[in-house]
Protein backbone atom coordinates (compact mmCIF):
# COMPACT_ATOMS: atom_id res chain seq x y z
CA UNK A 1 0.00 0.00 0.00
CA UNK A 2 1.24 3.24 -0.96
CA UNK A 3 1.07 5.96 1.43
CA UNK A 4 2.64 9.41 0.62
CA UNK A 5 1.39 10.97 -2.71
CA UNK A 6 3.79 10.76 -5.81
CA UNK A 7 4.80 14.53 -5.43
CA UNK A 8 6.22 13.58 -1.80
CA UNK A 9 8.42 10.67 -2.92
CA UNK A 10 9.43 12.43 -5.72
CA UNK A 11 10.44 15.03 -3.49
CA UNK A 12 11.88 13.28 -0.81
CA UNK A 13 13.82 10.98 -3.42
CA UNK A 14 15.04 14.49 -4.89
CA UNK A 15 16.32 15.99 -1.69
CA UNK A 16 17.87 12.90 -0.68
CA UNK A 17 19.86 13.22 -4.03
CA UNK A 18 21.10 16.71 -3.58
CA UNK A 19 22.33 16.01 -0.09
CA UNK A 20 23.97 12.78 -1.68
CA UNK A 21 25.77 14.58 -4.28
CA UNK A 22 25.80 18.27 -3.65
CA UNK A 23 28.36 19.82 -1.42
CA UNK A 24 26.60 22.58 0.75
CA UNK A 25 25.54 25.26 -0.91
CA UNK A 26 26.00 23.91 -4.60
CA UNK A 27 23.36 24.32 -6.83
CA UNK A 28 22.12 20.79 -9.29
CA UNK A 29 20.40 20.95 -12.37
CA UNK A 30 17.04 20.04 -11.98
CA UNK A 31 17.76 18.48 -15.27
CA UNK A 32 20.38 16.34 -14.12
CA UNK A 33 18.22 14.77 -11.08
CA UNK A 34 15.32 14.14 -13.32
CA UNK A 35 17.39 12.21 -15.46
CA UNK A 36 18.92 10.36 -13.00
CA UNK A 37 15.87 9.78 -10.90
CA UNK A 38 13.76 8.96 -14.17
CA UNK A 39 11.35 11.77 -12.37
CA UNK A 40 8.97 13.88 -15.08
CA UNK A 41 10.92 17.11 -14.95
CA UNK A 42 7.77 19.57 -15.10
CA UNK A 43 5.91 17.39 -11.85
CA UNK A 44 9.29 17.54 -10.25
CA UNK A 45 9.63 21.47 -11.04
CA UNK A 46 6.04 21.84 -9.74
CA UNK A 47 7.33 20.26 -6.19
CA UNK A 48 10.63 22.10 -6.55
CA UNK A 49 8.26 25.34 -6.61
CA UNK A 50 6.49 23.90 -2.98
CA UNK A 51 9.46 23.44 -1.38
CA UNK A 52 11.39 26.83 -2.59
CA UNK A 53 8.14 28.63 -1.46
CA UNK A 54 8.66 27.16 2.37
CA UNK A 55 12.45 27.88 2.47
CA UNK A 56 13.65 24.73 2.42
CA UNK A 57 15.19 24.80 -1.21
CA UNK A 58 16.51 28.02 -3.45
CA UNK A 59 16.68 28.17 -7.09
CA UNK A 60 19.12 29.77 -9.07
CA UNK A 61 18.36 30.12 -12.89
CA UNK A 62 20.93 30.59 -16.12
CA UNK A 63 23.29 28.70 -17.15
CA UNK A 64 25.25 27.10 -13.67
CA UNK A 65 21.72 27.60 -12.18
CA UNK A 66 19.59 25.10 -10.44
CA UNK A 67 18.61 23.68 -6.75
CA UNK A 68 19.99 23.65 -3.85
CA UNK A 69 19.06 23.25 0.19
CA UNK A 70 18.83 26.03 2.00
CA UNK A 71 20.60 24.73 5.08
CA UNK A 72 22.50 22.18 5.86
CA UNK A 73 21.09 18.39 5.46
CA UNK A 74 21.47 17.45 9.01
CA UNK A 75 18.84 20.45 9.24
CA UNK A 76 16.37 19.10 7.16
CA UNK A 77 14.17 16.57 8.59
CA UNK A 78 12.04 14.13 6.43
CA UNK A 79 9.15 15.29 8.25
CA UNK A 80 9.75 18.77 6.97
CA UNK A 81 9.18 17.81 3.96
CA UNK A 82 6.28 15.68 4.16
CA UNK A 83 4.68 18.32 5.82
CA UNK A 84 4.98 20.74 2.79
CA UNK A 85 4.42 18.23 0.53
CA UNK A 86 1.24 16.46 2.21
CA UNK A 87 0.20 19.00 4.67
CA UNK A 88 1.09 19.53 8.40
CA UNK A 89 -1.73 17.58 9.44
CA UNK A 90 -1.02 14.41 7.30
CA UNK A 91 -0.13 11.80 10.28
CA UNK A 92 -3.65 12.82 11.98
CA UNK A 93 -6.17 12.25 9.07
CA UNK A 94 -7.24 9.67 7.61
CA UNK A 95 -5.56 7.62 5.44
CA UNK A 96 -8.74 7.38 2.76
CA UNK A 97 -9.33 11.66 2.92
CA UNK A 98 -12.67 10.80 4.43
CA UNK A 99 -13.84 13.46 6.46
CA UNK A 100 -15.15 12.39 9.95
CA UNK A 101 -12.67 9.32 10.20
CA UNK A 102 -12.16 8.35 13.62
CA UNK A 103 -13.32 5.57 16.45
CA UNK A 104 -16.44 6.49 16.23
CA UNK A 105 -16.97 6.07 12.58
CA UNK A 106 -13.98 4.60 11.34
CA UNK A 107 -13.15 3.95 7.32
CA UNK A 108 -12.34 0.68 6.44
CA UNK A 109 -8.13 1.39 6.84
CA UNK A 110 -8.87 3.02 10.06
CA UNK A 111 -7.87 -0.15 12.63
CA UNK A 112 -4.61 0.06 10.46
CA UNK A 113 -3.42 3.20 9.89
CA UNK A 114 -3.65 4.51 13.38
CA UNK A 115 -1.27 1.71 14.69
CA UNK A 116 1.27 2.75 12.31
CA UNK A 117 0.85 6.29 11.69
CA UNK A 118 2.69 7.65 15.18
CA UNK A 119 5.40 5.15 14.57
CA UNK A 120 6.14 6.38 10.97
CA UNK A 121 5.59 10.22 12.20
CA UNK A 122 8.34 9.52 15.05
CA UNK A 123 10.63 8.13 12.07
CA UNK A 124 10.28 11.23 9.98
CA UNK A 125 10.81 13.39 12.82
CA UNK A 126 13.97 11.57 13.51
CA UNK A 127 15.54 11.41 10.39
CA UNK A 128 17.36 14.08 8.76
CA UNK A 129 18.43 14.34 4.51
CA UNK A 130 22.22 13.73 6.04
CA UNK A 131 21.24 10.43 7.66
CA UNK A 132 19.56 9.40 4.23
CA UNK A 133 22.54 10.64 2.41
CA UNK A 134 24.79 8.70 4.26
CA UNK A 135 22.95 5.28 3.81
CA UNK A 136 23.13 5.81 -0.09
CA UNK A 137 26.66 6.23 0.06
CA UNK A 138 27.46 3.61 3.19
CA UNK A 139 25.04 1.19 1.81
CA UNK A 140 25.24 1.77 -1.61
CA UNK A 141 21.42 2.06 -2.18
CA UNK A 142 19.17 3.12 -4.67
CA UNK A 143 16.70 5.67 -5.08
CA UNK A 144 15.53 4.86 -9.01
CA UNK A 145 13.11 2.16 -9.79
Amino acid sequence: MKVLSNGTVYGLRALIYIAAHAKPGEFVSIREITEKLDISFHFLTKVFQSLTQQNILTSYRGPNGGIALVNSPEEIYLIDIVNVLEGEGFFGTCLLGLPGCGEFAPCPVHHFWSKVRGDMQKEFEGTTLAEMAKKIQDDRLRLTP
